[in-house]
């Protein structure tokens, strides 16, 4: 993924010092992982807080067979997951996707789901309904704008 290279695990160490690992479930304060099927919302969702000053990032897990791909790549602080139906899927997407699809996507998802902070179903709400709502929940976990990472 573009911009999600080691360089955002921290400044390199100096040469010839050996560098501490960081484990592999410390998260980035502030940063934020935004997860769901293809067409629930992920990408205007990421664009908009961005926009806002949040320091999100949308790791595909829906593609992935690594269960925990998102906590590895984003190593968010919170994690939303959104999620749609078919029906609605279809009607914001002009493509052949079936349920065994959206099914499968699901269960790459799993863990995603198991872990979140937020669950949101994205069905009948607009891109600024579910703005607001990520946003007040982020609030209610403490992250902010101004918690954003700007080394990245």
């Amino acid at each position: 993924m573009a911009g999600h290279s080691p360089a955002h695990r921290g400044p390199a160490a100096p040469a010839g010092a050996a560098r501490s690992p960081e484990p592999e479930d410390a998260s980035v304060p502030g940063r934020v992982a935004i997860v769901g099927p293809c067409a629930s919302g992920k990408s205007v969702l990421v664009a908009r807080l961005r926009a806002a000053g949040y320091d999100a990032w949308q790791p595909a897990q829906e593609h992935s067979y690594v269960p925990d791909m998102w906590r590895r790549l984003a190593r968010p602080e919170a994690l939303v997951y959104l999620d749609v139906s078919l029906p609605t899927l279809l009607a914001r997407r002009r493509t052949d996707f079936t349920q065994e699809y959206l099914d499968e996507q699901h269960h790459r998802l799993r863990h995603a789901r198991a872990h979140c902070d937020l669950y949101l179903p994205t069905e009948g709400l607009s891109e600024q309904e579910v703005f607001e709502r990520v946003v007040r929940a982020l609030d209610s976990l403490g992250i902010t704008p101004s918690c954003r990472n700007t080394s990245g």
